[in-house]
């Protein structure tokens, strides 16, 4: 792609898991490391990514030369997202071939300026978008986000042998809301189990680039538009996701030899 390095994908086969959340602070993370980052929102459905960002509704992306268009900016990140082009509260009622035709225009009529890194915020499943993602243009690597519970779990095992099944290499394992940490009194619990990150990446000779904890501040920073990275920078939490960030770009940087080839098997 045209003005991108890089494009890794943060997928996790459930929703709900927030990889979203892991997304923006991943972007915001490389970005303080140096990189020049994109986020590309390509959950149709139910973006979300724009008030993540603290972009206001009704933004609209200038038009650009050649059927293009610039993407937004905000925290030093260039974003596009769908929650961009239409009323947010509208529900988006498509068949699939419209849904993959939206997605493919932000994919390739975005006029992405010089970008180390392209993070795509993948939408739950392995479905139309995840092909043709794979399909249109070379994917350094995937970032799977999971909680510890089983259930997602096997969800997160469904992303894994998706991407495997197209070559695109998973660069490690997120294991999000690992423990929760009440910040009121100290306590802590495994609410949602223990070890399933270990679990999936012994399973897939992957690694767990890093654990999040279940805290209230990470949703509240995250739904008022400034995510932890930007707003407590010196924070356990945003300390985790620059140790997410370097392993990330370091993966890519060692793994990259050329775009990954479509191979699939019955």
């Amino acid at each position: 792609m045209d003005g991108v390095k890089h494009i890794v994908a943060v997928a996790s086969g459930k929703g709900g898991v927030g990889k979203s959340t892991v997304t923006v602070n991943l972007a915001l993370a490389l970005s303080a490391q140096g990189y020049r980052v994109g986020v590309l929102d390509a959950d149709i459905y139910g973006p979300s990514q724009a008030q993540m960002l603290g972009v206001e509704e009704g933004v609209r992306p200038q038009a650009a030369a050649d059927n293009k268009f610039l993407p937004l900016e905000a925290h030093g990140i260039q974003a596009m997202s769908m929650a961009f082009m239409v009323n947010t509260r509208d529900a988006m009622v498509w068949r699939g071939p419209m849904v993959v035709g939206a997605f493919q225009q932000m994919l390739t009529q975005t006029q992405w300026d010089n970008l180390d890194f392209l993070l795509i915020d993948m939408p739950p499943g392995t479905g139309d978008i995840q092909l043709t993602l794979a399909q249109k243009v070379p994917v350094s690597g995937a970032v799977i986000v999971t909680t510890p519970q089983d259930i997602a779990l096997l969800d997160a095992r469904k992303g894994i042998e998706m991407f495997r099944k197209v070559n695109v290499p998973v660069l490690g394992v997120v294991e999000n809301m690992s423990l929760y940490h009440c910040e009121k009194c100290g306590h802590e619990a495994a609410i949602f189990g223990t070890g399933g990150g270990d679990r999936i990446a012994e399973e897939y000779d992957t690694t767990v680039l890093g654990r999040l904890p279940l805290t209230l501040s990470i949703r509240e920073l995250a739904d008022s538009g400034r995510p932890s990275v930007v707003s407590e920078p010196d924070s356990a939490v945003s300390r985790t996701f620059a140790e997410i960030a370097s392993q990330v770009a370091q993966s890519v940087s060692a793994s990259q030899s050329g775009g990954p080839t479509i191979s699939f098997s019955e």
